[in-house]
């Protein structure tokens, strides 16, 4: 099974391509501390590389910036390819099938989390007001 979950903040603003026959690319990379700090205290961080496809991908786009922390599951892939000197490499990928983000919304004014989302119409009914009650005497124990 190939399967990877990750909890980290994004590096630099997601770039949205298409592929030659249309489709939607989503690439980013998130940054991700371990649960651990080295013998000089410091907390490690990974980099991982990000791939979101179609649907997926244009939401990532859309309302992911650098800096906000999302989670993201889905699975590992290895390719191996020459660098410009011919130095035989490999690289390792996540590809995702699903991201949350976890910002919470409007907490950084310049991280443009929410922009393109319009607020959700108000209904003419008001909430009603919750009222306290105490029910402590009817508890059977």
């Amino acid at each position: 099974m190939n399967k990877v979950f990750l909890i980290g903040n994004l590096t630099r603003d997601p770039e949205l391509t298409e592929t030659s026959g249309g489709v939607s690319i989503c690439r980013f990379s998130i940054a991700v501390n371990r649960n651990y700090s080295g013998s000089d205290g410091e907390r490690k961080t990974d980099f991982f590389n990000v791939t979101a496809w179609r649907g997926l991908g244009e939401t990532v786009a859309r309302f992911a910036k650098k800096g906000n922390k999302v989670a993201v599951s889905g699975s590992i892939e290895l390719r191996n390819y020459e660098d410009s000197q011919g130095v035989k490499r490999t690289g390792v990928d996540i590809i995702a099938q699903d991201v949350e983000f976890l910002t919470p919304r409007g907490s950084s004014s310049d991280s443009g989390y929410e922009s393109d989302v319009a607020p959700a119409p108000a209904s003419g009914r008001q909430k009603p007001a919750l009222q306290s009650f105490d029910d402590d005497s009817d508890i059977p124990f």
